[in-house]
């Protein structure tokens, strides 16, 4: 166990609570299978939101060699485009970071789904994001 998660009295805490969901690509509903293609993380006290996605075309084709590959990477890149906001976001570029967070992870019946939602610390939201797109994703 790595003592980066905890915090001792006599430390300052200058790191934030963070959330995050995974994005996973589910090309068949009815099977039930599903590859992790991106993260969602939301740090209210930084007014952070960001996401970034990677595609492994190779498994996504495994489980299912029809899939829309070009519709899926157009998919990610709209995700990608409401968290950094301005005109990529759409209507959406008017909304603060938590709004733009809540809808992203909304339940959803597309191929591109978000996962639950999870917790953390962080001192740089943004090399958070990298460090999950790294651990769970790739």
């Amino acid at each position: 166990m790595t003592e980066r998660h905890i915090i001792r009295p006599s430390e300052a805490n200058t790191r934030d609570v963070f959330e995050y969901a995974l994005l996973r690509v589910v090309p068949r509903i009815e099977r039930g299978e599903c590859v992790n293609a991106g993260v969602l993380v939301y740090c209210r006290a930084q007014s952070y939101v960001g996401a970034r996605t990677h595609l492994d075309e190779a498994r996504l084709l495994a489980l299912d060699p029809d899939a829309d590959v070009a519709g899926i990477r157009a998919a990610l890149g709209a995700v990608e485009g409401v968290c950094a906001g301005g005109a990529a976001a759409g209507q959406a570029a008017s909304d603060d970071a938590g709004r733009r967070f809540r809808w992203l992870i909304a339940p959803r019946s597309t191929v591109v789904q978000p996962g639950p939602v999870h917790t953390g610390l962080t001192v740089d939201p943004a090399a958070e994001t990298q460090r999950l797109l790294d651990l769970l994703v790739r």
